[in-house]
């Protein structure tokens, strides 16, 4: 019997051996989490004295139980890269359809656009949609491929300027405006416009005192006279009226470009106009339009929102990364690769978002480091070794026993 009691000692320290040496091995592997070797005594299901306690059958392995503390944060240069801070586990799908579950982000772009890791699995988001208003909202009951856009953004013709320009006061009345000739305007300032096909043209705003606080405004577009709006200013220096009526916005104004493209209807906001005994200045001048952009990078906020950035200067929602949880995370299957898949013991995932109930949020440009504590594993290493040597004792002191006892006469 001693024979077999120590042969479980060492099947159980060759275990412990296993799981410690895996662990040590893995020390540099992102998104990794130790395990942990718990034994269990065994003894005989039938004792023959019920007042007395029988000697033990040895030992047994109960389970390789994983543990999920958070690992170091190690910040990258990749904004693809992301590392998770608290509960969760980024949601992915293999090649085969099936889905995974990993803490490792180190994120790439394949061929075709879309973010996998190295084992080609993709990394699953909720799509961006629009919703009432222009606003954006995202859909959390259905899981997609992220898939960065290949295509450049449509562009957005002008439909409004605004301006915020002071006019001074103190300028005499020029001769009859004529382009070309400066003498015959006070001051000018330009801006660029865009038709429905991204085409930038330069709309230019000729400024001339036509008497006291009374203004015109010349707006060509090219060489193409588009409008001319009369401004009044008060005593106090403050727009009062536009074309003669009390508002601040031009009547709709249109440019038809030539080329194609829509004619570009806008209105000019005057709102910011004002009219001092100080110097000509542009405040502020400003329209909504811009032309296509090309995608010039990609930024994460902590809630999982993946903003695109464009060479247009305009930014999109293209999706929110979906993140799951488990009621029994330990009970998760490793499957290789960081990666674990559900199990009948971890129950079905839980689907949410970064920074929401119980789910941790997310760092773009970091990632998760192993949670292996070196030093603690090297103890645990020796623990095992003389695990192991001991119960090898053991049988050669067993064998002795036995060989004394045969060589009895």
């Amino acid at each position: 019997m001693p024979f077999r009691i120590a042969l479980s000692g060492l099947n159980a320290a060759s275990t412990d051996l296993e799981v410690t040496g895996n662990n040590i091995a893995n020390a540099a592997t992102n998104g990794f989490k130790e395990s942990r070797t718990e034994f269990a005594d065994v003894y005989a299901n039938a004792i023959s004295d019920t007042s007395s306690n029988s000697a033990g059958q040895g030992v047994r392995v109960a389970r390789v139980a994983q543990q999920f503390s958070q690992g170091t944060i190690d910040f990258t240069s990749n904004n693809l890269d992301l590392a998770i801070s608290g509960q969760g586990f980024f949601v992915l799908k293999a090649p085969d359809g099936t889905q995974a579950y990993t803490r490792a982000g180190a994120y790439s772009v394949d061929r075709d656009g879309f973010v996998t890791n190295s084992s080609a699995d993709r990394l699953q988001v909720y799509g961006a949609e629009t919703g009432v208003g222009g606003a954006t909202t995202f859909n959390t009951g259905v899981l997609k491929d992220f898939q960065l856009p290949t295509t450049p953004s449509a562009p957005l013709p002008t439909t409004s300027m605004s301006e915020s320009i002071n006019l001074n006061s103190s300028d005499t009345v020029p001769p009859a405006f004529l382009l070309g000739d400066p003498s015959t305007y006070n001051s000018s300032t330009s801006t660029t416009v865009y038709d429905s096909l991204g085409n930038a043209h330069t709309a230019t705003l000729y400024f001339r005192k036509t008497a006291d606080n009374t203004w015109d405004q010349h707006t060509y577009i090219g060489s193409n006279a588009v409008a001319t709006t009369e401004l009044t200013f008060d005593a106090s220096g403050a727009l009062s009226l536009v074309d003669g009526n009390p508002s601040t916005t031009s009547p709709p104004l249109s440019y038809d470009p030539g080329n194609g493209a829509d004619p570009i209807d806008f209105t000019a906001e005057f709102g910011g106009m004002t009219q001092y005994g100080s110097a000509f200045a542009v405040n502020n001048l400003t329209q909504d339009g811009y032309t296509s952009g090309r995608l010039a990078g990609l930024d994460i906020d902590p809630e999982g929102v993946v903003f695109a950035r464009y060479t247009n200067g305009q930014s999109s929602a293209l999706g929110k990364v979906a993140m799951a949880k488990f009621n029994n995370q330990q009970g998760l299957r490793q499957v290789g690769d960081s990666n674990w898949v559900e199990s009948f013991a971890s129950g079905v995932p839980q689907l949410g978002e970064a920074g929401t109930s119980s789910f941790g949020q997310i760092q773009s440009g970091a990632l998760e480091a192993s949670n292996v504590d070196i030093a603690a594993q090297l103890v645990n290493l020796i623990t095992a070794q003389r695990s192991f040597q001991a119960n090898a004792e053991v049988i050669s002191t067993a064998d002795a026993v036995t060989q004394t006892i045969i060589n009895i006469r």
